[in-house]
């Protein structure tokens, strides 16, 4: 496995050329920030992540975190002293508020940070991964008492967080929950129940674990409607503040997984012994709003992590194409022993790679550009505008970008031959890991059904129609720069395919077609996903070709168009294959009873 390198320059381009970072680091929100602090913290970041962070991922899949007999969690070796050390250096703190600790940055800058945190180490990241959504959750609907208690420490990253939501028989069918909160008289809450698949809900990182938990109270009415959500920490706090008093939380087991060994995926038990205490989050009955405020904020992060391990196995891909040799080359001089990159075919794996992994990258960017917007724009318009392209953005980023993601891996296990299919490279892990991503967080059928259902028809289907207007007008500008008219109007006809077939499926939906328009969702997503790819590598190749002819003459401008080309050329036609699937009926997907699917 070779050394993961940071993409500190295509992060830093896709945040000016993207996100417009510039404005942004204007608005009063982030006074103490400015968009020169851009290129040294990411290079520090790169710097610090490169050499404490990413040597760690072999051991975390190899070794592993382990459950003991106690039931603690030991973390895998070597990550206790990353993390004190990540504590220590206050990446975790850069986009909070700056009255718990935080460095007020914008969370464009962060998901910079994040996708990089992830390629060193998908399986360590996913502890400040989950504490980053419990401090959106409790800087949203907590009380200024909540805050003042919890946030300083979820911040700086010596107490984490974790999500609990799952249980055996409640898994994307949040409703179903069945851990209980019973009302005390010193308004706490007992909560009982068991929760599964909680990341890291249990480890020895920190001093304290903070589970947000989903659970009912007696009266609660059924389904998502009758859902709270709870402060239960791992240990309680005594009268000076420090966690010292232990609750009746129980990590029963961690589970054995496909990858992501690093990070303890565990069954908590709440309650064995009496009921564990909880201090309710806002008001009864209104957690399901309230967690969803975390699990938005996890859905663009685990799109990232989509990002993140394709970025990681591609540059592990490019050095073996480089190392290996294999045949000889058609230029080669005969009885040439040539590197593998010098086949067409690894070429193009290369290329597919890269093109998706820049354009994922600025998909992501965007979306949390939105999500940057929607909390912090100067105008009550500009927040709007934010938060619906937010909505639209962000099932996107986590089902194309994850998906993708797996598709890339794959390849990089190709470009392996062999040696890709054992262990001994480390390309097998990435693999393993990135599937994950379109599971957990809202599957990616989950991500599509949002999106139909919910996102598309937003304003009356207008919020699409300002996303469409804005890609046909990056298309109409590039249109003008002739290294790029081909791929503008090939991105022209995809963007006008995306309008037809969204009108179409809100048509559907309107007419009470649900069947013939949910059985569209997932093809629907994907050409949403090629197209505000597409989308994404334009904007930046105009930026770029726009810098090449002021005199700048970087090779990776240059290169960047080369990408965006090779992308609308030969990846965004992926986009018009889906519409066959949009325009047919749902029929076949039910013209097979159930029987059917078990018998011969």
């Amino acid at each position: 496995m070779a050394d993961y390198t940071a993409p500190t320059w295509d992060l830093q381009f896709a945040l000016e050329s993207l996100a417009d970072i510039a404005t942004i680091g204007s608005w009063e929100a982030f006074e103490g920030f400015d968009a020169e602090m851009v290129e040294p913290v990411l290079s520090e970041a790169a710097r610090f992540i490169e050499d404490t962070v990413a040597p760690l991922n072999r051991t975390g899949d190899t070794v592993g975190a382990t459950w003991n007999d106690d039931h603690t969690v030991t973390s895998a070796p070597g990550f206790a002293d990353a993390y004190a050390a990540y504590v220590a250096s206050g990446w975790g703190a850069v986009p909070f508020d700056p009255a718990y600790g935080g460095g007020g940055f914008p969370w464009s800058v962060a998901l910079a940070l994040q996708e990089m945190l992830n390629s060193a180490s998908m399986a360590f990241a996913l502890c400040p991964l989950l504490t980053q959504g419990g401090i959106d959750l409790l800087s949203h609907h907590g009380s200024e008492t909540q805050r003042e208690t919890w946030l300083p420490k979820l911040v700086s990253g010596e107490w984490s967080a974790t999500m609990n939501l799952t249980e055996p028989d409640a898994g994307s069918d949040v409703g179903a929950l069945r851990t209980k909160a019973e009302r005390q008289a010193d308004g706490t809450y007992r909560i009982t129940g068991q929760k599964i698949f909680i990341t890291y809900g249990e480890h020895d990182l920190t001093d304290n674990i903070v589970h947000l938990v989903l659970a009912r109270t007696p009266d609660a009415p059924p389904g998502t409607k009758g859902i709270s959500t709870f402060i239960v920490p791992k240990y309680l706090l005594d009268d000076d503040g420090h966690p010292t008093i232990k609750n009746d939380v129980t990590c029963s087991s961690i589970e054995h997984k496909l990858g992501i060994h690093g990070s303890p995926t565990c069954v908590l038990q709440f309650g064995d012994e009496g009921g564990a205490v909880g201090e309710l989050i806002g008001e009864e009955n209104r957690g399901m709003s309230y967690m969803f405020t975390m699990m938005n904020n996890a859905r663009l992060s685990v799109g990232t992590q989509g990002v993140a391990i394709a970025e990681r196995a591609y540059q592990d891909a490019v050095d073996y194409s480089v190392e290996r040799k294999q045949g000889r080359a058609l230029d080669a001089a005969p009885g040439t022993s040539s590197p593998i990159i010098e086949h067409a075919d690894v070429r193009r794996m290369l290329m597919t790679m890269r093109a998706y992994i820049e354009a994922m990258r600025g998909v992501a960017i965007l979306d949390a550009a939105a999500v940057d917007a929607e909390g912090n724009h100067p105008t009550e318009d500009g927040r709007i505008a934010g938060g619906e392209r937010a909505a639209l953005l962000t099932p996107i980023t986590k089902s194309w970008c994850t998906d993708i993601g797996c598709e890339i891996t794959s390849i990089a296990v190709q470009v392996h031959g062999g040696m890709g299919f054992v262990e001994e490279t480390g390309v097998a892990q990435h693999f393993r890991d990135a599937r994950i991503n379109p599971i957990y967080e809202g599957t990616n059928g989950i991500q599509a059904l949002d999106l139909l259902g919910r996102k598309l028809p937003m304003r009356g289907g207008e919020a699409f129609a300002d996303l469409v207007a804005d890609i046909e007008r990056t298309a109409s500008e590039a249109g003008s720069i002739d290294d790029l008219k081909a791929s503008a109007d090939l991105l022209s006809d995809a963007v006008a395919t995306a309008r037809r077939c969204g009108e179409l499926l809100m048509s559907r939906m309107s007419s009470g077609e649900m069947r013939d328009a949910f059985a569209a969702a997932t093809p629907f997503i994907n050409l949403m996903g090629h197209v505000c790819g597409a989308w994404a590598l334009v904007r930046e190749a105009t930026t770029a070709a726009g810098r090449i002819a002021a005199g700048d003459d970087d090779p990776r401008l240059a290169r960047k168009i080369v990408t965006t080309n090779f992308y609308c050329e030969q990846l965004l036609p992926k986009a018009l294959s889906y519409v066959p699937a949009i325009e047919a009926s749902g029929d076949a997907l039910f013209a097979i009873d159930d029987e059917g699917f078990v018998s011969a």
